[in-house]
C-alpha cells in the first residue's frame, strides 16, 4: 500500500526538491531516503526523472565531478514550478478530505439492507 501512495506523490516530492537547484540522480536518492514513506530506489527515480525532462517538467545539464565522470544534474523548469504550485495548492484540500473519510465512524459490519 505504501508503494502505491508514494507513486502518487514521488513525482511532486521530487519537483519540491528541485525547487531549491540542481540536483543529480544519487543525490535525490539520498534526500528522499531521509523520509522512510519516500525512499526508493534508482529503478524508480531515473526513469521519473526521465518522465519530467519529456514532459518539460524537469531540464538536465553536465556537470564535471571531482570524484568520477560527469554527472547529470536535473533543474525545474518554469512549467515544473507551476505543476509544483499547482499540487501544492491541491494537497492541502485533498489530504484533508481523505483525513475526514477515514475518520467517518462507519460500522462496517451492518448488512447492507440494515439501518444504523
Amino acid at each position: 500500500m505504501a508503494t502505491q501512495l508514494r507513486k502518487g506523490v514521488l513525482e511532486y516530492c521530487v519537483l519540491a526538491l528541485l525547487r531549491d537547484g540542481p540536483r543529480y540522480g544519487v543525490e535525490l536518492l539520498q534526500e528522499l531516503g531521509r523520509y522512510p514513506m519516500l525512499a526508493t530506489s534508482q529503478g524508480t527515480i531515473y526513469p521519473l526523472l526521465s518522465r519530467l525532462r519529456r514532459a518539460g517538467l524537469a531540464d538536465t545539464f553536465l556537470r564535471d565531478s571531482a570524484s568520477g565522470p560527469s554527472r547529470r544534474y536535473y533543474t525545474l523548469t518554469d512549467a515544473g514550478r507551476e505543476a509544483l504550485q499547482e499540487f501544492a495548492a491541491l494537497w492541502p484540500a485533498f489530504r484533508e478530505t481523505v483525513d475526514h473519510v477515514l475518520d467517518l465512524d462507519l460500522d462496517l459490519d451492518l448488512d447492507p439492507g440494515e439501518n444504523p
